[in-house]
């Protein structure tokens, strides 16, 4: 039980430097998952924002059949070069 004490005694000069230490690295290490996680939805939203498929002509907006002449990658990432993309020709429609 002596030695147990004497122990906290003598590490008791270095807490308060370790947790000072500790707690900022915490704070930064949490600012910066949060940085990067804003980051790379920005990038995210970027690159969804490139499918033209709502602005196509064979859009349907069912979501049962979302294009007729690609319906297995209509809005996601393989129609942003689609080859069959035509802008809609009447705007009043979806």
């Amino acid at each position: 039980m002596e030695a147990f004490i004497f122990i906290i005694h003598g590490i008791q000069k270095f807490l308060v430097p370790i947790c000072f230490v500790g707690a900022w690295t915490l704070t930064i290490i949490f600012v910066w998952s949060l940085w990067a996680a804003a980051r790379d939805s920005v990038a995210t939203a970027k690159q969804m924002h490139q499918i033209p498929c709502s602005g196509c002509q064979y859009f349907t907006a069912d979501y049962r059949l979302k294009c007729t002449v690609h319906p297995s990658f209509a809005n996601t990432e393989d129609a942003i070069n689609c080859m069959d993309y035509q802008p809609k020709t009447n705007p009043y429609l979806y």
